[in-house]
């Protein structure tokens, strides 16, 4: 119902688009017909509208795969070198929250891990609403940030590397094989904010699905059977996007266009430090307010990263039937 539904709002916004079009283009044949310049000039304020308003359509068609429409996980983990690092991954986490609050989506902490000093080691936020996933599905792979270091005294230029992991939160029905004897459980007391319960319980879980080496955990109840129920579903969706980005990257590679997600790729920088700028790897496109992207300003670069993924041939995601 929901994937009709999407279909005919996707139909009726066409017909609309191409009724508005047309009488534009009437109304400005009858206004040179009779000589009419402020009828002529009123269509083609129609038509200025029509052609933002299909740009805008155009831009909604890209999130047209398998899973775009669906919730989602986004996973954040510090890379090498400490304390910079894993502010950095911090850096991130509030940046996603930012963009996700603007958008009306909703946000929900799965996983904390705080860093030693400062930041954070990990986290995973699960984040709710219309095309969750079909947004952030580009933004897996590594983060650059150079700045001048608030950790160093002697205020001298760092650069820090996060690796963020996107992956679709999938349907019950989706069928997902897991075997219990491919699955390592392992719990812990939890970490951060909790009151009293936090370090008395081991009510946190990790699970390790030992085939493909993917580790998800979770440690947002005070149930361990809560948890656990969590992180299996985390772990299914993890094996779903893992199967669909496989099948991205054999059509990539047939088409000699392969494109490496993950960690060691790095998609984009983020410099405050000698100047502002940030600006994505993949697509060159360049932002100098980057204060404002770190407030959650993306939506630039998540349109051009959708765009250049469309036009190196359709989403496998689409075609997969899964």
């Amino acid at each position: 119902m929901r994937e009709r539904t999407r279909l005919e709002g996707a139909i009726a916004a066409y017909k609309a688009l191409e009724s508005e079009f047309e009488d534009a283009v009437g109304l400005i044949e009858l206004g040179e017909a009779e000589g009419d310049a402020d009828v002529v000039a009123e269509a083609e304020a129609q038509l200025s509208a029509v052609q933002a308003l299909a740009a805008k359509r155009q831009l909604e068609s890209l999130l047209s795969g398998e899973a775009d429409g669906n919730d989602c996980y986004l996973e954040i983990h510090a890379g090498a070198g400490g304390t910079e690092s894993q502010d950095w991954a911090e850096m991130l986490l509030r940046m996603y929250s930012r963009w996700a609050e603007q958008r009306g989506l909703k946000i929900g902490l799965i996983e904390e891990s705080p860093g030693e000093e400062a930041g954070l080691k990990s986290a995973t936020l699960q984040i709710s609403g219309e095309n969750a996933y079909g947004w952030l599905k580009t933004e897996s792979g590594v983060h650059r940030l150079v700045r001048i270091s608030p950790f160093d005294s002697a205020a001298r230029r760092h650069t820090s590397f996060a690796s963020v992991w996107v992956y679709p939160e999938v349907e019950d029905d989706i069928e997902i094989e897991i075997q219990e004897k491919d699955l390592r459980v392992d719990t812990y007391r939890a970490s951060g904010a909790g009151g009293q319960h936090v370090n008395r319980t081991d009510s946190a879980v990790r699970i390790t699905h030992e085939p493909t080496g993917i580790v998800v955990q979770c440690q947002k109840e005070r149930s361990q059977h809560k948890n656990r129920a969590t992180a299996m579903k985390m772990l299914r969706a993890r094996l779903y996007e893992d199967e669909l980005q496989k099948r991205e990257a054999e059509k990539q590679e047939i088409e000699a266009q392969k494109t490496d997600i993950g960690w060691g790729h790095q998609i984009r920088s983020y410099v405050l430090h000698p100047y502002q700028m940030v600006k994505d790897l993949r697509t060159q496109v360049e932002r100098g307010d980057a204060q404002r992207v770190l407030d959650g300003d993306l939506d630039v670069f998540l349109e051009a990263s959708l765009a250049s993924r469309l036009s190196g041939g359709d989403d496998p995601a689409a075609e997969s039937g899964a």
